[in-house]
Order: C-alpha cells, then sequence, then structure tokens
C-alpha cells in the first residue's frame, strides 16, 4: 500500500534477476511464492486474476483462457515450454491432490491476499536483494511487459502495441508511460545535455 500523499508505482525487475528469484525462492523452499512469481513474469496477468488460476489451468494444455477480473475480458494465455515444466515440478513438490484447486492458497486453505503476498514481497526484497524501489504484485506484470519490449529490440513500437493490447490498455502510449518508458525517455533528454 502507498503512503499517504506520495506517487508510488511498483517497478519491474530486470529478467534475468526475476528469473534468479524464481529458482532461489523454489531452492528455500517457498514453493507457491516462486511459482506465483513465474506465473507473474510469464503471463502479465493482475494478481487479482494470478490468484485464481488453478492447476487444471496451469498443466492441461500448453494455453487456458480466463475472464480478467478487472475488465470481464478473455484472454488467452500461452504456457511457455520451460515454464510448463517448472510447474509441473511445482505441483509435485506441493503434492498437490485435487487439479481443480486454486495453485495460490494461504495455510489456511483460503486464497491468497494481494496484501499478504506484498508483505512476503517486503521481506524477499530484503533477504534476496532485490534492486527495484518499489516491489510489490504489480511488479510482475511490469517485469512481463518489459521483457516482451526488450526482446522486441529494433522492433520495440510493435510490441507496445501488442503489450497494449494484452494488457487492455487504450493506446501504446498509455503502456509506454505504464512500462517506465515514457520518464526513461524523458530523463535521457537531461542526461544528453552537456556542460
Amino acid at each position: 500500500m502507498g503512503q499517504r500523499h506520495q506517487y508510488t508505482t511498483s517497478d519491474y525487475l530486470e529478467w534475468d534477476a526475476a528469473m534468479n528469484l524464481i529458482r532461489r525462492l523454489y531452492k528455500d523452499g517457498k514453493i507457491r511464492l516462486s511459482l506465483l512469481v513465474g506465473c507473474g513474469c510469464f503471463f502479465g496477468l493482475r494478481f487479482s486474476d494470478l490468484s485464481r488460476l488453478t492447476w487444471e489451468q496451469l498443466l492441461t494444455g500448453d494455453s487456458f483462457a480466463i475472464y480478467e477480473q478487472k475488465t470481464g475480458k478473455r484472454r488467452e494465455i500461452r504456457v511457455n515450454k520451460g515454464f510448463q515444466d517448472f510447474i509441473r515440478e511445482c505441483y509435485v513438490a506441493l503434492k498437490v491432490r485435487d487439479i481443480s484447486q486454486p495453485c495460490f492458497l494461504n495455510r489456511f486453505g483460503g486464497i491468497i491476499t494481494n496484501q499478504m503476498v506484498n508483505r512476503h514481497f517486503k521481506l524477499i526484497k530484503v533477504r534476496y536483494q532485490i534492486k527495484a524501489r518499489n516491489f510489490s504484485t504489480h511488479s510482475l506484470r511490469k517485469t512481463f511487459g518489459r521483457r516482451v519490449v526488450d526482446l522486441a529490440g529494433p522492433n520495440a513500437e510493435m510490441a507496445l502495441i501488442k503489450l497494449s493490447e494484452i494488457f487492455n490498455h487504450a493506446s501504446p502510449l498509455v503502456t509506454r508511460r505504464y512500462l517506465g518508458l515514457r520518464q526513461e525517455e524523458l530523463s535521457e533528454v537531461y542526461e544528453s545535455l552537456t556542460f
């Protein structure tokens, strides 16, 4: 939760740092958190949609569809082959008995909350030395977006158009601002000046 009268926005993670975090969380026995970070980075979903994912959605086939809670729009998600293997590994490690069960349960058997995960993320940020200033559940969605833009290289504008549609933004300009690209470009103007 942001502080009163302060402008706070979540920051993305560098892709390698995000993948390293997923592996380290898994190794340290924080399997559900590891999977949550992975799903956020690979699917680009809001937490409200991530928290409702079931094992059946993730393990049956190479894609699944959801209706986004915020927009009500249908979204088709393809599951990366390598990440699908990781999902299976988590499923086995957690000894899940019911494939229709949500993936992200708290210790009482209920679906985890955004507030609970963000409290965990504050501890994770310190323990795993996360470089993002504001690390929250929304950082995962931004990490997905930044990775798509970074991989596009010279075709970044086309990637922004695609992301704008995936994120259900009004325009690529909104997506650019959302990912922090606009602020970086404006900051570069000041850096280009010499004295």
